[in-house]
């Protein structure tokens, strides 16, 4: 029997099919809070509340100074530091000096484009994670706040684009930057003294690699109990039933009052109607129980519930893992917790399930987290994490251009981003979409920011795709800027003691910079009499093509013109090329596509074309066969059609079916596209490089084989809620299994929804499928929110390749829809993998 059983009589339904708000427990249940007293007495509470905010606003529970007074440093010495949290006991940070400061609170300046800055009062609050500021809307202010677990990284100083044009008037030592997960924009900070930075740089990043150290059950102790401290909303450290009843709700669960009274009385050992100490820990720890996990270990250990070396030898050989005596030694010592157990070779439950919550019970194999393929082969045997527009935040006509979108892309694993460059005032080339409403950046900017982070993630070489609008001189002034600031990492002679004819590989190239653009040609090279690789029949019908997309994007921003006259930079003739630019240009040469069969007859591995998804698709149908034949030996890049004003994606998969290398996609828009591209270039260390199968490397090739795969979807863990500000909304989900392939293996399938469960639904459902390509498909699971009246709501999920998915029982963490952890939000399957 598992912790959390459906009542028996369903509630009645409200509109979205959400349940109609729980009556009031009886006055057995709450003593003092029922009948019209207790009406009354609330009432008086939001009363006084109200009349507090009229003088000020609440800042993380505490009053703030009114709108029109000046900011004023929260006292030094007076009450002293507030008192940490249990997090903060259990992190080993409670007198750390930085943490005190931040716990204080500072008074720091918000830099920002518009507005200029704003001093904000900041403090972390004692669950260790959240930390609160004041934010201004319309005048008045609100209170907001972050998660520490979504920062990605901290930069001191004026590291950030924001900061070098916004942020002059304040000294570099005392600014900093929180780069956020996902697509939160950064939040560009100055603080009044070094000192104060100092503290919250440092607290930050000690808060961080607390987090970040973690285990699964450590990091879903610390979630259940910061979600506890919420609900007290005396800060007495007690839990009335009101109160838990909140938490409930706030975990995304909608348990029967009749159960969640049993259950927080069988916990009140004191009998007082109130948790406290280790009431509160007892409740947490029945809360958390998996009981699909109990029966597991049951199965295996048989009636004694406790796992000896060999039946946990019995449980790896059924997972397909390492299942020697040896290796079943080394869980236990790593994973137990009672050392009278570990002494004894002996595992018990909640070591158990320690092992299946680590990164060992993880889908995910965990030396694909690592690179482990070969990388010394050509370029085009690759396929290579790309990005389109790589410059913009929005969409193409109206976003903003900006340096940091290129540092975004290039720590998430992008090893081809794209520069759109046209003619800049004062001689200086910019970076922009061309004739639209978006702003411009410097050339020179975004190659400081390529150097500054283009080895950070990976290794492996960058590729630069140059569009260029200029004219010669900008163009050389491009080159002189590349050399410069790029020095030794930019490329510009062949290999040494490699054939210039032929790609080298993403090992020969570690550290490297490439430059993607149009070459001079070398008339040593050219065959005599040949002035074009195109004859007249293929040359007009590309440029018809070409003339007819920018016909279609020009028709599309028209009407945007209406609204606000552009004048556009006018591009120079860059049909001319700049000896110094063109010197710069080694292995990626830019060429019009001259057909494929011309391509395959004389093929040139250094010359490389792009095609829109529309002509990809359109040589798919026509030539697929020749078309992977092509790739195996020559790179080729496909970018979105222009005339997407909103920056949408294509499907990506359906070009690496035929061994498109390049496939680029604007990284600024979220969707199911850029979860299967997140998913592509996960394995093999998130390195930007994926060693394509053998039959796109030397076509035909060996058939693959065919897999018949089967997903038990046993339970979810955790789920997020959609409408935090609805307390009584709780999610009803599902989950479906998507496989992304070639397209016979193209398919999905789904669970039926579980009623008002986010905390630990469990549906037990077996979703099978037939491979006829494993080695090229993805493998994608969805949790949505169910709702009968309108679209589902996404709620999480996780792409992977299926040959680094394991089989067995293993956890899945979910993520949101721009990429970033939902910690502690889990699925839990089991997944069987059978050759046919």
């Amino acid at each position: 029997m598992w912790l959390l059983p459906v009542p028996p009589r369903a509630r009645p339904r409200s509109r979205r099919g959400r349940p109609a708000p729980a009556p009031a427990p009886s006055a057995a249940a709450e003593p003092g809070c029922t009948g019209r007293g207790h009406r009354e007495r609330r009432r008086d509470r939001e009363h006084r509340r109200d009349r507090e905010y009229r003088g000020g606003t609440m800042i993380c529970g505490r009053k703030a100074r009114p709108a029109a007074e000046q900011p004023r440093s929260p006292p030094e010495g007076s009450g002293g530091p507030r008192r940490p949290g249990r997090a903060l006991k259990k992190m080993g940070l409670t007198e750390d000096e930085d943490v005190q400061r931040m716990l204080r609170g500072s008074l720091l300046w918000k830099i920002k484009s518009r507005g200029g800055p704003r001093e904000r009062l900041f403090r972390l609050q004692e669950d260790g994670v959240t930390v609160c500021f004041e934010g201004g809307f319309r005048r008045a202010r609100s209170q907001q706040s972050f998660s520490v677990m979504h920062i990605e990284a901290v930069r001191e100083g004026r590291q950030s684009e924001g900061l070098r044009q916004h942020g002059a008037a304040f000294p570099e030592g005392h600014c900093f930057t929180l780069v956020f997960k996902g697509k939160r924009k950064n939040l560009d900070l100055a603080a009044r003294g070094e000192e104060d930075a100092r503290h919250w740089v440092q607290g930050l990043a000690k808060l961080m690699g607390r987090l970040q150290a973690m285990s699964q059950p450590e990091k879903l102790d610390h979630w259940i109990h910061g979600v506890l401290q919420r609900a007290d909303r005396n800060k007495d450290n007690k839990m009335s039933f009101r109160e838990v009843k909140s938490m409930l709700r706030m975990i995304n669960i909608d348990m029967d009052d009749v159960y969640a009274y049993k259950l927080f009385k069988e916990c009140d050992r004191s009998g007082n109607e109130r948790l406290e100490g280790r009431e509160v820990e007892e409740f947490c720890r029945r809360l958390l129980r998996r009981p699909e996990l109990e029966e597991l270990f049951g199965r295996y250990s048989g009636e004694d519930r406790v796992l000896s070396a060999e039946e946990l030898r019995d449980f790896l050989r059924d997972q397909g893992e390492d299942a020697s005596l040896r290796q079943a030694h080394a869980i236990i010592r790593t994973y137990e917790l009672n050392e009278k157990a570990r002494q004894q070779d002996l595992m018990m439950l909640d070591g158990f399930m320690m092992y299946l919550l680590s990164a060992a019970g993880d889908i995910l194999n965990q030396e694909h987290t690592k690179v482990h393929q070969d990388m010394s082969q050509p370029l085009c045997h690759y396929f290579i994490s790309s990005s389109h527009n790589t410059y913009l935040t929005r969409n193409q006509i109206g976003g903003t251009s900006s340096t940091e979108a290129y540092v975004r892309a290039l720590m998430a694993g992008c090893r081809c981003v794209e520069l759109d460059c046209w003619e800049g005032s004062d001689g200086e080339p910019i970076v922009y979409h061309g004739h639209t409403l978006t702003s411009k950046i410097l050339f020179r900017d975004v190659i400081e920011s390529i150097r500054d982070y283009a080895f950070k993630q990976s290794p492996y070489p960058v590729i630069l795709s140059l569009e260029n609008h200029c004219g010669l001189e900008q163009q050389a002034t491009m080159a002189r800027h590349m050399k410069a600031i790029l020095g030794d990492m930019l490329l510009t002679q062949p290999l040494e003691g490699q054939d210039p004819h032929d790609l080298p590989s993403p090992e020969q190239l570690k550290g490297k910079v490439l430059v993607k653009g149009k070459k001079l040609p070398e008339t040593w090279h050219e065959p005599q009499g040949v002035t074009s690789l195109l004859d007249h029949e293929e040359e007009e019908e590309e440029e018809e093509e070409e003339e007819e997309e920018k016909l279609q994007e020009r028709s599309s921003r028209r009407s945007l013109q209406s609204l606000q006259e552009i004048k556009p930079l006018q591009a120079k003739d860059a049909s001319q090329v700049a000896p110094e630019l063109s010197a710069v240009v080694v292995y990626c040469q830019a060429v019009p596509f001259p057909g494929l069969a011309h391509a395959l007859q004389h093929p040139r591995p250094c010359e490389m074309s792009s095609f829109s998804e529309r002509k990809a698709r359109k040589l798919i149908k026509e030539a697929g066969p020749a078309l992977v034949r092509y790739n195996a030996r020559q790179l080729s890049r496909i970018y979105p059609l222009g005339l997407k004003m909103n920056s949408s994606n294509y499907n990506p998969q359906e070009m690496w079916n035929v061994g498109c290398q390049l496939v680029a996609l604007n990284f600024q828009t979220p969707g199911y596209e850029m979860d299967l591209n997140a998913g592509r270039f996960l394995g093999n260390g998130c390195c930007g490089y994926v060693l394509k199968p053998p039959c796109l490397r030397s076509p035909p090739g060996e058939g693959p084989r065919r897999l018949a795969l089967h997903i038990r979807v046993i339970t979810a863990q955790q789920l997020p809620k959609l409408n935090r500000e609805k307390g009584s909304s709780i999610v009803d989900p599902f989950v479906r299994v998507e496989i992304h392939g070639v397209p016979a293996d193209c398919s999905k399938q789904q669970t039926h929804h579980k009623l008002n469960n986010g905390f630990n639904p469990r549906w037990e459902e077996t979703l099978s499928f037939q491979l006829r390509a494993p080695e090229l498909a993805l493998v994608r699971f969805v949790v949505e929110d169910y709702d009968s009246t309108s679209c589902n709501d996404f709620v999480g999920q996780f792409t992977l390749p299926l040959a680094s998915m394991r089989e067995g029982y293993r956890h899945i963490h979910l993520l949101s829809k721009d990429g970033a952890s939902l910690s502690p939000a889990t699925l839990f399957v089991h997944v069987r993998c059978k050759n046919l």
